[in-house]
């Protein structure tokens, strides 16, 4: 007996075909671009010539320099994380608890350290303590060595310090007021209200913050590449640059070894923080109150203030007025007098070097190229995300997270791999091209948007889309005329995001570059390798005004269309 299907349900096979076939797209397109790089770096550090072996991590394990500059690694991201996690929990005390005026500009003075790219900063520190600087008059033992392990820990502390603040000040606020009041009623003093009530409550967001400090030190390469490579300092990120920049017949499986030692320690901790975040519940229930719960007497409050006004300006604001400054003078190390300041530094970055306006270009479109791409896919995979919630969208999302997980070295590693013969026989010719840099940009920077895209998405009633479909609505009108709208604040702040982070960013595009495809950090950092610091510095200078421009300009953009919301 031979069974036939009638042509509805053929049609409902095909139709249900196609329905799978963007999702099957995007499966292949995730595991190719985000999964397989990370495969083959796993593979190359267990190879050896043609065969697969473990001689590598052999080699890698039994040198002497390896184990120092893992102690390294250790010791400078377990202190600047430990100087992070004490400014941070420190700052968001205060603001969260005290009635101490002018919060607004505080918190924005909190922030600019962690706006800036790492490496500014840094050189912001050097011109600030050098002989050039405002401090210059001081004895040498005055003045802090920031070439030294010390100084790394300070630099990335400093720069690190805004995530644990961010952290913990939202969990300080949306503690209940009601514990407090009624352990303080029981006859409870400030300090055990604090020991046995506020710290147990936020401890999950305290160490979540620590936690994403510890990442960011970890990964962070500027820092360690400005301050600790003069100084003979390694750490991991900076070793693995040195092997990849070196070549030789083993420079990559060694290199490949260290990345997955390095990636694993990101990883493991990554985990921790996911779990730790889920584990904090107060963030969720209860709604932030922003009213002070210590009131200081005005001779207190004052104090206070003075002492806070005294370390957000000494470390926010004054070494970037003094990098500005010395960007001014006519050859590094000349004293800091009117007849010795000069424009020439910005003419010759500006007007004589072409590599410097090559650069800009290069970063501009990058980052335009990249934020665009982000955008679109990014959103639409959010989309997707938020209105599924079983395990393979999870499973997608995590694989989307890995990239930006993983220390930037590592994933500059496995994109070199990947894209030298992404396919047995297929040579792209994108490796030493602005290409390779885009790809690595793309998949770095892709969960920045998501994130920023699906959280707008989680906020919106799905009850708003399901009454236009009811209605007839196509999906065209439904993105047009409901979803994009309300989601589109969101949306531009993530594309923003993805855009000034690769803009300045230094850690990828340092092992990717070539000749011809510099980016602005690239650039920064080769002109203070070669000694060029005043021209160093007049560049960053320029890019942290265009910042702060565009940090004003968005938060000018932001008031405006909230207006509009209101009006609406």
């Amino acid at each position: 007996m031979q069974l036939t299907m009638k042509p509805e349900h053929l049609e409902k096979g095909r139709h249900a075909s196609l329905q799978k076939l963007p999702r099957l797209i995007g499966i292949l397109m995730l595991i190719f671009f985000f999964l397989l790089p990370i495969i083959r770096l796993i593979m190359m550090s267990f190879t050896s010539g043609e065969s697969l072996s473990v001689s590598a991590y052999t080699e890698v394990l039994q040198d002497a320099v390896t184990w120092k500059t893992l102690w390294n690694t250790i010791g400078i991201v377990a202190g600047s994380t430990a100087l992070s996690m004490v400014l941070g929990v420190t700052m968001a005390a205060i603001m969260a608890y005290t009635n101490v005026r002018g919060k607004s500009v505080m918190q924005l003075l909190i922030f600019l350290p962690f706006i800036i790219p790492s490496y500014i900063t840094t050189l912001a520190w050097v011109q600030f303590l050098s002989a050039s600087g405002p401090l210059g008059g001081l004895p040498d033992w005055m003045r802090p060595e920031l070439y030294s392990v010390g100084g790394i820990i300070f630099v990335l502390g400093i720069s690190h310090y805004p995530l644990v603040y961010l952290m913990t000040v939202q969990v300080l606020r949306r503690i209940p007021r009601d514990a407090e009041l009624a352990a303080m009623v029981s006859g409870a003093s400030r300090f055990a209200c604090w020991r046995r009530i506020i710290l147990p409550m936020a401890l999950p967001g305290i160490l979540s913050g620590g936690l994403l400090a510890f990442l960011s030190n970890l990964d962070n390469f500027g820092v360690p590449a400005f301050l600790g490579i003069p100084a003979n300092i390694r750490v991991l990120s900076t070793y693995i640059y040195e092997q990849v920049i070196g070549y030789g017949p083993s420079a990559f499986s060694r290199a490949a070894v260290l990345s997955v030692l390095l990636g694993l320690l990101a990883i493991a901790v990554t985990f921790i923080q996911v779990w730790l975040l889920r584990k904090s519940n107060v963030t969720e229930t209860t709604v932030a109150d922003h009213a002070p719960r210590i009131h200081l007497t005005p001779i207190r409050r004052k104090s206070l203030q003075m002492l806070l006004w005294i370390f957000l300006l000494g470390t926010s604001l004054v070494p970037f007025l003094a990098m500005g400054t010395v960007s001014l003078v006519q050859a590094y190390g000349v004293d800091l007098t009117w007849k010795n300041l000069s424009f020439g530094n910005y003419h010759y970055i500006l007007f004589e070097d072409e590599k410097v306006i090559r650069s800009l270009r290069n970063s501009i479109l990058l980052g335009g190229v990249t934020a665009a791409v982000c955008l679109l896919f990014g959103t639409f995979f959010a989309y997707y995300r938020a209105r599924n919630q079983g395990k393979l969208p999870k499973i997608m999302e995590a694989i989307i997270t890995m990239p930006y997980a993983l220390p930037g070295t590592v994933l500059a590693l496995c994109i070199i791999l990947m894209w030298m013969q992404p396919l047995p026989g297929w040579y792209p010719g994108v490796y030493g091209t602005p290409a390779i840099i885009l790809i690595a940009y793309i998949t770095r920077f892709f969960v920045l948007q998501f994130r920023g895209s699906y959280t707008a998405f989680s906020q919106l009633d799905k009850r708003m889309e399901e009454a236009a479909r009811t209605n007839g609505a196509s999906s065209f009108v439904r993105w047009k005329q409901i979803l994009l709208p309300l989601i589109l604040p969101g949306v531009i702040s993530g594309a923003l995001l993805v855009f000034l982070t690769a803009l300045t960013e230094l850690t990828v595009s340092s092992m990717l570059w070539s000749s011809g495809s510099e980016t602005v950090g690239v650039i920064i950092f080769s002109f203070e390798q070669a000694g060029y610091s005043t021209y160093s510095t007049a560049f960053s200078s320029l890019i942290v005004l265009a910042i702060l421009l565009g940090a004003l300009g968005y938060l000018f953009i932001q008031h405006k269309w909230k207006q509009k919301g209101r009006k609406v």
